[in-house]
């Protein structure tokens, strides 16, 4: 039996629609969300995907979304979205960002075990990049990276040994696509596997 919110609260959906138009991180937070039932529906629910757990937020050792067993290894993957208001749309081709961070600044472990304060997320903390692209053209399609190949940061606050292990918090991206990203995920997952991440 499904859940009916809006019964629940009475009120309706022209109702719901005004709420989130009123607050506008609410609706960030419900995208988000959404954005990874539609990944999680299209993608991690074919065969060849197992035991996909969603880490608890506050999880520190699991900074992803999803993690799940393909082809003998386990693999972790983080849901990013673009930012709707810098989408842009040039002679057929889509360009937008997205931020690649975490929420708050935390200390976090470095892989050469030294530890910085920052919200960049850390190298290899995570497998597998998706990317909702919804707003190039309010259509449900997702970009796929492999964690090692996304940029790193350049922010002159962190030394050359602290760059080369954190992200980049904002990431361009296109559509059509370009290296790294790629539209069919289990050729990410392919790749891993053929390297032996996460076994």
């Amino acid at each position: 039996m499904g859940i009916d919110i809006l019964g629940d609260w009475g009120i309706t959906a022209n109702e719901l629609a005004e709420i989130v138009a009123e607050n506008p991180s609410m609706r960030g937070l419900m995208f988000g969300f959404v954005a990874e039932y539609k990944l999680k529906k299209e993608w991690l629910l074919r065969p060849g995907i197992a035991n996909i757990v969603r880490p608890r937020s506050h999880d520190r050792k699991k900074k992803c979304d999803f993690t799940f067993d393909y082809r003998g290894i386990n693999v972790r993957l983080e849901v990013k979205c673009l930012d709707t208001p810098k989408v842009k749309f040039n002679e057929g081709v889509y360009t937008g960002t997205f931020q690649c961070n975490a929420s708050d600044t935390t200390e976090v472990t470095l892989p050469n075990g030294r530890k910085v304060t920052t919200n960049c997320l850390v190298a290899d903390g995570f497998d597998v990049l998706a990317v909702c692209l919804f707003a190039f053209g309010k259509k449900w399609r997702f970009a796929f990276a492999k964690n090692k190949e996304l940029p790193r940061t350049t922010w002159r606050g962190y030394t050359p040994a602290q760059q080369k292990y954190l992200l980049k918090s904002a990431m361009n991206i296109s559509w059509p696509l370009h290296p790294p990203y790629v539209t069919d995920l289990f050729t990410v997952l392919d790749r891993l596997v053929s390297e032996g991440v996460g076994r």
